[in-house]
């Protein structure tokens, strides 16, 4: 049966809004069972962004390694859930944590409804850059279909890089490396290489020094002692004062030293009667 041959008629899109929201709630739940009970038996599910079309037997883990990690954990929708007759189309963004915001996947559905379940699902994604001179491609999707990890699975590395980096601070260890973060948090050192530098737009080791820097101006911001700024920029890991000045300069536009005076005059200024 082709879908132009289906009921396209207010009774047939309030049927698909049911299933649909069903879908979208069992999702947004973690329901890993709630979904997979909602497809189709001859359900064709292609992901166009891998370059990868699954049937029913391959959709659990696909699923599984795709479901949000918290439940309620909220995508943003960029418009409202288009429903019309059998079809759905649902459009969505997720922001890549480690990007400052800058980045982020684009996603679009579009869902064809069959007896009450997910008959097919043709799911689009894009990365978009916003206004990062230093990424190269602007908005053009990464060669990801070769890692095998789909635009939601790299926003998920994203998210447990950072998380691993904030929790564990490991960034303090001057002679970090790519090996060893990927020992630790379970992913190759082909697909944080790939994220970092096809999609987050900067080396593994800008990246680290990020996390040194803002370590460094959480420290200065919560009040700590300034001391010798050299001697801040080795305990939050850098190993070498040039690494840590271009990085300074880079993020906040000035020197060390004038940001020190900076927060030194607004710090008189707010503690005047």
């Amino acid at each position: 049966m082709h879908p132009s041959d289906f009921p396209d008629d207010a009774a047939q899109t309030e049927r698909t809004r049911e299933t649909i929201l069903r879908y979208h709630l069992s999702w947004k739940q973690r329901d890993l069972e709630a979904v997979l009970a909602l497809y189709h038996p001859d359900v064709e599910y292609n992901d166009f962004f891998q370059q990868r079309s699954m049937r029913l037997a391959e959709l659990r883990d696909y699923v599984a390694d795709n479901l949000p990690r918290r439940p309620g954990e909220l995508l943003e929708h960029v418009d409202r859930i288009r429903i019309d007759g059998h079809t759905a189309f649902i459009q969505y963004r997720f922001a890549l944590q480690g990007s400052g915001g800058l980045a982020s996947f684009r996603t679009g559905e579009a869902i064809t409804v069959r007896d009450g379940l997910i008959w097919r699902i043709n799911e689009y994604a894009t990365l978009v850059h916003e206004a990062r001179p230093s990424a190269a491609g602007g908005g053009a999707r990464p060669a990801a279909s070769r890692l095998g990890l789909s635009a939601r699975q790299l926003s998920l590395l994203a998210q447990d890089l950072q998380e691993y980096f904030q929790r564990h601070k490991a960034f303090l260890d001057p002679e970090l490396d790519l090996q060893q973060v990927a020992a630790v948090t379970g992913y190759s050192r082909n697909q944080i290489s790939h994220l970092l530098n096809q999609v987050l737009g900067q080396s593994f080791y800008r990246y680290v020094n990020q996390a040194r820097l803002q370590h460094l101006l959480d420290g200065l911001q919560a009040g700590g002692d300034p001391g010798r700024i050299d001697e801040l920029a080795f305990a939050a890991g850098f190993n070498s004062l040039s690494a840590f000045y271009k990085c300074f300069r880079e993020r906040l536009g000035m020197t060390p030293k004038a940001y020190l005076k900076q927060i030194s005059m607004r710090a008189r200024t707010q503690d005047k009667p």
